[in-house]
């Protein structure tokens, strides 16, 4: 069975980050900040907010074993990330038929399961401060940012009301990390996953 790419994984794979962690790592540098943070990274969603939708995100319990062959895949994915972009949204079969081979190479059953454990990861990196390496929800850095900038009154209004409608449907996007076990092991992994996406 074809498994179709999901924006997420396409946006990421395309940044040079493997998957959906190109997004968790510009937030968590940023704190989520609302000028559409992945662009230095790579493309955003359609949505501009450039978070993991959580109707594309569904959230499971990491393994250790999962993190090392995401970590593994990168080189693979990085290979054909060309080709990925290329393909917009709608991978052609054989172009789905590599994705779904670099999967099974590195020991997951499909490539949906490679991008749902790259969404996982993604979420627990958006939430790891870069100084501290402490975790706070990605919900609630962006709640936070989104009350600093209410409270700015350096900036004008209309770039304010940008800011806002940016940040509430980053919020509106954006999962909160429902297995709070999966902050350890991508912790355990960090260094390991920044210079594999690098």
């Amino acid at each position: 069975m074809s498994v179709s790419l999901t924006k997420t994984a396409m946006r990421a794979i395309i940044g040079g980050l493997g998957l959906v962690a190109g997004i968790a790592l510009a937030n968590a540098q940023d704190a989520a900040a609302p000028q559409n943070p992945p662009a230095a990274q790579g493309p955003a969603d359609a949505s501009g907010s450039g978070a993991p939708s959580s109707d594309d995100v569904k959230q499971i319990k990491l393994t250790d074993d999962q993190v090392t062959h995401f970590i593994a895949a990168q080189a693979d994915l990085a290979a054909i990330a060309n080709k990925i972009q290329a393909a917009g949204d709608k991978p052609d079969p054989a172009l789905q038929a590599d994705l779904e081979g670099i999967a099974t190479k590195h020991g997951f059953g499909n490539f949906a399961e490679l991008d749902d454990v790259a969404a996982n990861i993604s979420i627990v990196m958006a939430g790891l401060d870069s100084g501290t390496g402490n975790f706070v929800d990605p919900v609630d850095a962006l709640k936070k940012e989104r009350e600093e900038v209410q409270k700015d009154s350096t900036i004008p209004e209309a770039d304010k009301k940008q800011l806002l409608d940016e940040l509430n449907e980053a919020i509106g996007t954006t999962p909160r990390l429902q297995f709070k076990e999966n902050v350890d092991i991508v912790k355990a992994h960090r260094a390991e996953i920044e210079k594999a996406l690098q």
